[in-house]
């Protein structure tokens, strides 16, 4: 196996946040790097400039915005083109900060786990806080009542069960792991199909981490290793939008592990409450956005 290591990151004019995540991947590795940005059609050139800055860079351009999960998939069909090896490799968001070491401590929980398709990092925000990126799968009942009840009661017990608040962060399987930042078994994704194409953003991570489970694989959260993400660079820009995509996603999701004839009332229920609680979001979104123009 190639010491070389594969970094795939989508962009979409990410601003100033691509030239930090390839400034700290330098850190974050002692393993000679290539990345490629697949790029959805940026208009800010920060992608250009990142390739003339940073001379392991490559640029594929999707030909539109196709989502986070087609992007992911064109880039590695196109290494798989170039023979590249891809027996390991990492897809994170361009507004990722690599902690030093990071992707050398998840190679190390890879050799540990060897069962493992996917592993993430302890993901803090900003402000410094973890952020609770490995989870379980939603069930009906906890998924459900994390999305109908946890805007308006965030303690709830559903919301902290889903999102493993109360456990101290330790090396363990999880259901699933922010796609935001993961090292990826190349044989794993290949048997799955990479990431499903009818996701254009959010629960993509979900639901690969669902189907990867389902193969046999392992999804570990590997706490050893930090990054830091600043998430509002991606859903800042239109929140209204954002969230309508994530109720979408989130009924597509549900809907396909509860496709029984006999579970139609069900689905039928899901999708009532999904849309009432998008109109609901999407309202108090827009009102927001006035009041502070």
């Amino acid at each position: 196996m190639s010491d070389e290591l594969t970094v795939v990151t989508v962009t979409y004019s990410p601003g100033p946040h691509l030239g930090r995540f390839l400034a700290t991947l330098s850190h974050a590795t002692e393993r000679p790097v290539r990345v490629i940005m697949a790029d959805n059609g940026s208009t800010d050139g920060s992608p250009e400039e990142a390739l003339e800055r940073f001379p392991n860079t490559r640029l594929l351009r999707t030909g539109g915005n196709l989502g986070y999960g087609t992007a992911v998939n064109r880039a590695v069909a196109e290494l798989r083109n170039d023979s590249a090896d891809l027996d390991l490799f990492v897809v994170a968001n361009p507004d990722v900060q690599w902690g030093p070491g990071s992707i050398d401590a998840l190679l190390e929980a890879a050799g540990r786990w060897p069962r493992a398709a996917s592993l993430g990092p302890l993901i803090r925000d900003p402000d410094g806080s973890v952020y609770p990126s490995a989870r379980h799968q939603p069930s009906i009942i906890r998924g459900g009542m994390h999305a109908v009840i946890g805007p308006v009661w965030r303690s709830n017990p559903w919301t902290a069960a889903y999102r493993q608040d109360r456990l101290e962060p330790s090396e363990r399987p999880v259901g699933w792991l922010s796609g935001s930042c993961l090292l990826l078994r190349g044989a794993a994704f290949d048997q799955v199909g990479g990431f499903d194409e009818r996701y254009f953003m959010y629960m993509e991570d979900v639901d690969l981490g669902d189907r990867l489970g389902k193969a046999g694989w392992q999804n570990v959260y590997v706490p050893s290793a930090e990054v830091l993400h600043d998430k509002g660079h991606s859903t800042g820009r239109d929140p209204a939008r954002n969230l309508a995509a994530h109720h979408r996603s989130t009924y597509t999701f549900l809907s396909d592990r509860h496709n029984k004839p006999w579970q139609a009332p069900l689905r039928w229920t899901m999708r009532g409450a999904l849309e009432v609680r998008s109109r609901l979001a999407v309202r108090s979104s827009r009102r927001k956005v006035r009041g502070r123009h």
